[in-house]
């Protein structure tokens, strides 16, 4: 906050608050506080004190892993583009329970509760945050790439019995593959690649 600003609000003269100010600052350090008063910026601003910079990391990392699950990105990118949802809704459009991801994405920041629905039961409605834009270098959500249409037409296809899912999966997989055309032969280096990448050996002759 500005001394100016204090000064005003208490109405008493700035050279007084600058001796208030650089009086507690002093007073932080002698107590060894685990924060320290600072002038910067135009105004007096509290930091967490240098020493105790581990301490004060380890606890807002506390739960966290370094990346983003997957389940955790398509609920992130649900949220962007649905906002304001609820995590019910959330849950219906990826088709799993979606509490985990939420929770996660609540304790990075990047998502934030903006209300709630005026359905039965009144659940929260989420929106991304500002911590959410500044990490993809967005100035407002206007810049989110378009969503592509998509729209198949014609009657769904029938339910597949019982037991019969894997073979469902198989035969859109092979659609898909006869929609794409003939795939490129790789060459020796490419598949020799491949293969060590999967942790396996070409085959020797």
């Amino acid at each position: 906050m500005a001394q100016s600003t204090l000064a005003r609000v208490l109405e008493v003269d700035d050279e007084e608050v600058a001796q208030a100010l650089r009086a507690l600052r002093a007073d932080y350090v002698d107590q060894q506080r685990g924060f320290v008063l600072r002038e910067a910026g135009g105004g007096w601003r509290l930091y967490t004190d240098p020493a105790m910079a581990a301490y004060v990391e380890r606890f807002v990392q506390h739960g966290r892993s370094g990346k983003i699950s997957q389940a955790a990105l398509e609920t992130l990118a649900i949220i962007a583009y649905k906002q304001p949802v609820t995590r019910g809704q959330v849950g219906e459009i990826r088709g799993v329970d979606a509490d985990g991801a939420v929770r996660s994405l609540l304790q990075r920041g990047l998502i934030q509760e903006v209300g709630r629905d005026p359905s039965p039961g009144q659940p929260l409605l989420y929106g991304t945050t500002a911590a959410f834009l500044e990490q993809l270098g967005l100035t407002s959500l206007d810049e989110l790439p378009a969503l592509p249409d998509f729209d198949p037409g014609g009657e769904p296809p029938p339910e597949p019995p019982q037991g019969g899912y894997k073979a469902a999966r198989q035969d859109l997989g092979a659609l898909a593959d006869e929609l794409a055309g003939p795939a490129a032969e790789p060459d020796a280096t490419t598949a020799e690649t491949h293969d060590s990448d999967d942790g396996h050996q070409p085959p020797t002759t």
